[in-house]
């Protein structure tokens, strides 16, 4: 940990520390698990990741974040990456694997990791696959969230939002008392312009041309689990443990 983030234990609470200590004890009898989420904006891979993370003690990795991290802390990969960012270029493939294997090292992911939003492209796969390989490593399960398209257009155009407060109504799960306004306030509801059918088709497009080639790559490593995502989230979190323990 660098001197500038260092924390000074003598200050923490007690509980704190306690608390601390009994997680990291509970977590030593959990097997390592290098996992890859993959799946739809919509797909509930937001929900499950958390509670995967939780149980199994892993890290969340998400690629974006720790780009914005490494390029606020000044790492040298992070100044690469600003550098690229200026020009207007993509990150390149190297530099994203390279952070990865950076974070890898945090004493959070020592019992492995969740990875979403990455690898999005087959040479993504096959680049972290090699970073893994020169550490003896390997990805165990790429947990597939399958929905139908039909299905998560139904679940995302449906969504609708009160914006000063948050507060969120589907107009099929949790319709708002009166159609188009808020239940406490009667102000009118909007829709957030990605969940729109319009932009959604398009997302869609794209996530699909450019994942299945990954999930067709791990497939044949024989790592993916292919999850009925639309189902309820507690019956997907049944079928990860299922995943996850075979």
């Amino acid at each position: 940990m660098s001197s500038g983030g260092a924390v000074n234990l003598e200050d923490v609470q007690s509980v704190d520390l306690m608390t601390e200590i009994l997680r990291r004890l509970k977590c030593s009898s959990k097997p390592d698990k290098r996992l890859i989420l993959i799946g739809p904006p919509g797909s509930g891979k937001g929900t499950q990741s958390p509670l995967i993370k939780d149980e199994y003690c892993l890290c969340h990795l998400a690629t974006g974040d720790m780009l914005r991290a490494a390029v606020a802390a000044k790492t040298p990969l992070g100044i690469k990456a600003k550098d690229n960012m200026d020009k207007g270029e993509l990150v390149s493939d190297d530099l994203v694997v390279g952070i990865i294997d950076e974070a890898m090292k945090k004493p959070a992911c020592q019992k492995g990791f969740i990875l979403d939003g990455f690898p999005r492209t087959l040479v993504q796969a096959q680049k972290l696959d090699e970073m893994l390989e020169k550490q003896g490593l390997k990805v165990d399960k790429v947990l597939n969230f399958a929905i139908d398209d039909v299905i998560l257009e139904e679940r995302i155009t449906g969504r609708w939002i009160h914006p000063s407060s948050g507060r969120t109504y589907h107009t099929k799960f949790a319709p708002p008392k009166v159609p188009g306004v808020d239940d406490v306030t009667g102000e009118p509801l909007i829709q957030r312009k990605d969940d729109t059918a319009s932009v959604l088709k398009s997302r869609l497009e794209a996530f699909h041309g450019q994942t299945q080639p990954v999930i067709d790559y791990y497939s044949k490593k024989g790592m993916v689990a292919n999850l009925p995502a639309e189902k309820p989230p507690k019956e997907v979190t049944i079928e990860v443990q299922k995943a996850l323990s075979s």
